[in-house]
């Protein structure tokens, strides 16, 4: 039987400098999911970085992240969730499938055992899974009414104080209306997806993926009547620096941007989704449950 799915790229797990073993699990990993896509059927090229780590340009052809998102027809991700967070926030204005092979730690976003990948993905191929969109922030660093930074978040945008400095003072607005001044270590905007991440570490509450709407919350805050509330996700959010040093802004941890006195972090909802594939039969729960070790219970 033919695929769903002819064009396949892989990305692997890789880091802006590798050596050593690093360089050879890539490789390895890299060449194995990609001799099995094809021997499901699959057409299988590289992402380019990927394929330049691995040293498998001979093997397989290398291509860009826009040619991912113009030619291929799915994208299988394979590394931690961070490496997922940066494929998904590029693919998305492409509406290219992700499907995510864990080979970090948590993985909550990348759901299939890296030691499962050849029982899990041929019935996933054929057409047997469950498609789920993600939610997208779109974050705007606004200084002197000019926007200096901006960046787009599948977790979350943060604003934190600086390394060596005390708390900072954040005027918080949504929809133009003032919420309040919150004296804290910083703040946190998290989507669904991101609820599981920094914001739960802060003490934020858990969000089902197909709730629209994100959590503020509050880092160390000076004020423990400052709680985090969720918010539905058409509003808009803007977290303005009143006071404190070394402030800075960063999105999903993986761009930052350093901030003044008078900064204003604006936070809306893209448009653009990411598009997650997942085994057929999966459930939200069962991941917060394996991930989190909750008490399964039974009889």
């Amino acid at each position: 039987m033919q695929p769903q799915f002819r064009h396949v790229a892989l990305v692997g797990k890789h880091h802006e400098s590798v050596t050593g073993a690093v360089v050879d699990s890539v490789r390895d990993v890299a060449l194995a999911i990609g001799q099995f896509l094809r021997s499901q059927g699959c057409e299988v090229a590289l992402e380019a970085r990927t394929a330049e780590v691995s040293g498998l340009q001979q093997e397989f052809p290398a291509w860009s992240v826009q040619d991912i998102g113009e030619r291929a027809d799915l994208c299988v991700v394979v590394g931690g969730d961070g490496t997922m967070l940066g494929v998904g926030r590029q693919l998305a204005r492409y509406g290219t499938p992700l499907i995510g092979v864990n080979q970090g730690r948590l993985g909550f976003i990348t759901d299939i055992p890296l030691d499962a990948f050849q029982e899990v993905l041929p019935p996933m191929l054929r057409g047997e899974f469950e498609e789920d969109h993600r939610s997208l922030m779109h974050g705007r660093v606004m200084r002197g009414g000019e926007c200096v930074f901006e960046a787009l978040a599948m977790n979350d945008v943060v604003v934190n104080r600086g390394a060596a400095s005390g708390m900072v003072e954040l005027r918080v607005e949504v929809n133009g209306h003032f919420v309040a001044n919150h004296r804290a270590d910083g703040i946190i905007v998290a989507t669904p997806t991101g609820s599981t991440a920094y914001s739960l570490s802060a003490g934020g509450p858990l969000l089902h993926p197909l709730v629209p709407a994100w959590v503020l919350v509050p880092i160390a805050p000076h004020a423990l009547s400052n709680r985090p509330i969720v918010l539905a996700d058409p509003v808009e959010i803007a977290i303005e620096i009143v006071a404190g040093r070394d402030a800075s802004a960063s999105f999903d941890m993986q761009s930052l941007a350093s901030l003044l006195h008078g900064d204003r972090i604006v936070v809306r909802r893209s448009q653009e989704r990411v598009r997650f594939l997942h085994p057929k039969g999966w459930s939200y729960f069962d991941t917060l449950r394996n991930k989190l070790h909750w008490n399964e219970g039974g009889a």
